[in-house]
């Protein structure tokens, strides 16, 4: 447990710092990215978590499965589905707004612009905060191989996250907020992700049982993510060379991490 609980600390550590990362580009720029870098950014982190949820969550869920003797499509469907049905629910419930857009989402609140964007990226990053923690819970238990391939993960994650804090932190500042204000606010939306990492650790000897569905939960809250604002938001219906390929280079580069290094 001690273990398995350190290398979880560790790696969402590191997504996090990749967060805060991308966050202390306010530092040196004042305006947005622009939007042939950010359909780049964008298409990269798409790729990344498709090829995540299917290497390092679904293919693991359906191992777990079999080796309970469960039929490998009954927890991994329905966990696929919860996760799904999760983020569409915080979705409608949770007032937030998405970079680059005009009109907040969720239920009608008062929260200032910056709290909304905020909220936003934070949501988002909780189902990649326990993607990591599982996944490292699952290596605890496993050869060295799951080990590296839990490492994988992080690193692609870790990857996706830098474009993250930026896409909260450069808008708040170009609206007005000060660069140090602007920093806090983008490097905070990761923090979540050691968090919801550090407590699926703790929870997993009560949950092994259900590692299977907590897997598949995983997977499909992010992909909930990449279909639902990723791909959207990188404009790849605009005929967006540059996004469409860089959610290939996302989803092979997170492939031979997870494939070759696990």
């Amino acid at each position: 447990m001690q273990l398995s609980l350190l290398w979880a600390a560790g790696a969402t550590g590191f997504t996090f710092a990749m967060t805060a990362l991308g966050a202390a580009l306010v530092f040196f720029f004042r305006g947005a990215i622009r939007p042939q870098i950010q359909r780049i950014f964008l298409g990269f982190a798409a790729g990344v978590m498709i090829a995540a949820s299917v290497f390092s969550l679904l293919l693991p869920a359906m191992e777990q499965a079999e080796e309970a003797g469960i039929p490998e499509w009954i927890p991994t469907s329905g966990g696929f589905l919860l996760g799904v049905v999760f983020l569409l629910a915080m979705d409608a419930l949770l007032p937030h707004l998405h970079p680059g857009a005009s009109e907040a989402e969720g239920r009608s609140s008062s929260w200032k612009r910056s709290t909304l964007m905020f909220s936003a990226v934070t949501l988002h990053n909780i189902p990649e905060g326990m993607a990591v923690g599982l996944t490292f819970a699952l290596a605890a238990q496993q050869e060295a191989a799951s080990l590296t391939a839990a490492a994988a993960l992080a690193v692609g994650i870790g990857l996706q996250n830098f474009p993250e804090g930026a896409a909260v932190s450069l808008p708040l500042r170009q609206e007005g907020m000060r660069p140090g204000r602007a920093f806090l606010f983008g490097a905070a939306s990761g923090i979540v992700e050691p968090i919801f990492g550090v407590l699926v650790v703790l929870a997993a000897p009560l949950l092994q049982p259900a590692m299977p569905l907590l897997l598949s939960f995983a997977a499909g809250a992010m992909l909930y993510v990449v279909v639902e604002e990723l791909i959207p938001e990188a404009h790849l219906g605009d005929h967006s060379n540059a996004g469409t390929i860089s959610v290939m280079a996302g989803f092979l580069l997170m492939m031979l991490l997870d494939v070759a290094l696990g």
